[in-house]
């Protein structure tokens, strides 16, 4: 079992920054296939990045493409999502996620086993 725990959420003006955090705890095996997820009021779940912690490559949504950076720090069982330029339309519950998928399967898929609880991301005008 991983138990992801995920903290950094808040309000900001548009055009400000946030960085999001996601500690796993639990059975941690060395490399996981960890992503974070956005669902708005209303809307769908859509994953928004994704990172293989035992690679360098990463996948990002169109919609979040030079703006939001996903980064992991394998000592502290931790990834991140760099938010800047944040939109109105990047509010959401951000959510994340991890699977045993590795490598090019990690990215290609947003298939997940584990999510933590979320937290909100809001962004004013």
């Amino acid at each position: 079992q991983v138990q992801l725990v995920e903290s950094g959420g808040g309000s900001v003006q548009a055009g400000g920054s946030l960085r999001l955090s996601c500690a796993a705890y639990g059975y941690t095996p060395s490399y996981l296939c960890m992503a974070w997820f956005r669902q708005a009021p209303g809307k769908e779940r859509d994953r928004v990045a994704a990172i293989y912690t035992g690679g360098s490559s990463t996948y990002y949504a169109d919609s979040v493409k030079g703006r939001f950076t996903i980064s992991q720090d394998n000592a502290k069982n931790t990834v991140y999502l760099q938010m800047h330029s944040l939109k109105p339309e990047d509010t959401a519950m951000y959510y994340c996620a991890a699977s045993y998928r590795s490598g090019s399967l990690c990215l290609a898929s947003d298939a997940m086993v584990y999510w933590g609880k979320g937290t909100l991301v809001t962004i004013s005008t």
